[in-house]
């Protein structure tokens, strides 16, 4: 680092990167190093200055400590405020040592070898470059854990002697999502929805508690093609269902999700399967000139292997000891933004959190929670998520368009996706659990114990097949209790008018009672 950009850590801003601060400050931390190193990462979701008042104060996604907080403007001082504030941001961490001295960085460990941040950063470096640095073996210390559990989650990890520091990083330098330990979080985790799913369920009979799994089933097929914008036929939704309900009962690995796009692509004569071997984009191309229009670029397809090599261990190893539903999100999500097929992505990115929590023993035996349609539920909050992520990817990648309306990304973003802040797609998935078993499974258990009610009592007035009772149930339902003239004269014309006033009647007991309907 120059003596120029050194001095670039003391001077007092208003602006950075079209990011205006509440007042006059100066940058600390990560915010600090972007700037002076001319960092080209996505920016934290929250930014940290120091200013010349004596309180703190956060307003527009910054955070201004006051003076007294105010690190030196060294390199080792923004290391140092940035791990103790603001936790571990991989990205930004992983640029920076690339374009360092080594040197520098062992200069920092020598000043304070037994220094806890010293030796979490001497660890950092040589995990994210797999450079080893010129220093000895640290004989003395505390082991210190590299993530601060205080801050972000971590798994329980294992110990290097060399950096008398705990490994418990939740994930590989191929892939390593991290959250933060927010509020939200801590609610999230303390209401013990496994258990509560459970609670929901024990009382439920078996056969009703199957019929209820295999309409949550079918529901949560034909949500994950609802939210692409597809209507396919019922066989294919049936088939899509059927994987589903086999999520958590293989390992993820290449191969798997090879077959997991086959089953849901089905036709593919005009959809190449397996990885991309070109650009991938999502969004649309002008109707005039054919030019793409971004809303999200995805990994290069160079780097496609090594990513989900580091999503196939971060499943298999270290994700395990991480909340089912925190690793569900880290998991689904970076496949999602990766996107490493044509075709299919978002299903299996769905499917994903499928099978994190049925292999993690989250769901009751036998019961899949429809997510992808507390999803659908939740479109526009689950398209803000991606989005947010996706716009402040984009202004960092350099791409070029291809005669074909593709995307050729000219300059290397494989840390994007392999580190990023999994906190928003944590605490949405979180929601969706919450209202697949707060209301999704015991609502679905309840409308069927009124439809059996209902069928049961309208064999007492008049006798008819299961289909046809069905089909009366439907027209029903669709005219707020009522059977119109049109349904009595097509279907049911030889039901007499005192019958049809009894099952008006007998379905508003069933109901509608309680002032809800099916």
């Amino acid at each position: 680092m120059s003596a120029v950009q050194m001095r670039q850590f003391s001077k007092p801003i208003t602006v950075f990167r079209d990011r205006r601060l509440p007042e006059l400050a100066t940058l600390a931390g990560y915010a600090a190093l972007i700037d002076a190193c001319n960092l080209q990462v996505p920016l934290p979701r929250t930014l940290f200055a120091t200013s010349e008042r004596h309180r703190i104060l956060e307003e527009g996604g910054w955070r201004l400590l006051t003076p007294r907080h105010a690190p030196r403007p060294t390199l080792g001082a923004h290391l140092t405020f940035a791990l103790k504030y603001e936790g571990l941001d991989l990205a930004v961490l992983k640029r920076l040592f690339l374009v360092v001295d080594a040197a520098e960085i062992e200069a920092i460990v020598r000043d304070t070898p037994t220094g806890s941040y010293a030796r979490r950063l001497w660890f950092l470096y040589e995990w994210l470059t797999g450079q080893q640095l010129d220093l000895p073996d640290a004989t003395r210390g505390d082991y210190v854990p590299v993530v601060n559990p205080q801050q972000q989650w971590a798994v329980p990890g294992e110990n290097s002697a060399r950096h008398r520091a705990r490994n418990n990083l939740p994930g590989t330098p191929d892939f390593c999502p991290l959250v933060r330990r927010t509020e939200a979080l801590e609610e999230f985790v303390s209401l013990d929805l496994a258990q509560r799913a459970r609670a929901n369920v024990a009382a439920v009979p078996e056969d009703l508690l199957a019929r209820t799994a295999a309409f949550l089933l079918l529901k949560d097929s034909r949500s994950s093609f609802a939210i692409e914008g597809e209507h396919p036929p019922h066989t294919r939704i049936q088939r899509w269902g059927r994987a589903i309900s086999e999520a958590g009962r293989r390992p993820i690995d290449l191969d798997e999700l090879l077959r997991l796009q086959h089953v849901v692509i089905g036709d593919n004569r005009f959809v190449r399967l397996g990885l991309r071997t070109e650009g991938g984009f999502v969004g649309r191309h002008d109707r005039d000139t054919g030019a793409p229009l971004l809303d999200h670029i995805s990994a290069r397809h160079e780097d496609l292997a090594s990513l989900i090599e580091g999503m196939v261990a971060f499943d298999r190893d270290r994700a395990t000891a991480l909340d089912p539903v925190i690793a569900a999100a880290a998991l689904a999500f970076g496949f999602v933004y990766i996107h490493p097929f044509d075709d299919g992505n978002g299903r299996i990115h769905r499917y994903l959190v499928h099978h994190v929590l049925v292999q993690r023993g989250f769901n009751p035996p036998g019961l899949v929670f429809p997510v992808s349609a507390a999803i659908l539920d939740r479109i526009h909050a689950y398209g803000a998520v991606l989005r947010d992520y996706s716009r402040r990817l984009l202004p960092l990648i350099e791409w070029e368009p291809t005669e074909r309306g593709n995307v050729r990304v000219l300059n290397d973003t494989a840390d994007f996706y392999r580190f990023f802040d999994a906190t928003p797609h944590a605490e949405f998935l979180f929601e969706c659990v919450r209202g697949t078993i707060e209301q999704d499974l015991p609502n679905e258990t309840d409308f069927l114990r009124r439809y059996d009610r209902f069928t049961g009592h309208l064999q007492a007035i008049v006798d008819m097949p299961d289909r046809t009772a069905s089909l009366l149930f439907r027209f029903l339902r669709q005219n707020a209790g009522r059977l119109s003239g049109r349904a009595r004269a097509r279907e049911f014309g030889k039901l007499t008018d005192e019958e049809a006033e009894r099952i008006e009647r007998l379905y508003g007991e069933v109901f509608q009672a309680s002032n809800g309907s099916p």
